[in-house]
């Protein structure tokens, strides 16, 4: 699911209050983090994230590894940090309702 330029505009302002919920330090991208932000996304729907000094990888590399291994979108990548977005299947949470276009 492609993200328009409207809700990428939309989830940006949502995400600029967000603090990182997960740090990808030097063991970067692992099967065990993978887990982790799946089960954060289908909690949340949109998570901050933080690539620390230690890690080989840039956050834009980062950002594209897991974005492909969860399924998810790329929301923005500024420095260090970069946000993603993926719809929830989970009933009981609020979603995000994204805008039309």
């Amino acid at each position: 699911m492609a993200l328009t330029k409207k809700q990428i505009k939309q989830l940006r302002g949502m995400a600029n209050t967000l603090k990182p919920l997960i740090n990808i330090g030097k063991n970067d991208v692992t099967d065990a983090l993978v887990k982790q932000s799946s089960e954060t996304l289908e909690n949340r729907e949109l998570v901050k994230f933080s690539v620390q000094d230690g890690s080989g990888l840039t956050a834009k590399e980062a950002s594209e590894n897991l974005a492909g291994q969860l399924g998810a979108e790329v929301v923005q990548t500024i420095g260090n940090r970069f946000t993603l977005y993926r719809a929830s299947k989970r009933r009981d949470i609020e979603h995000i309702r994204l805008v039309r276009e």
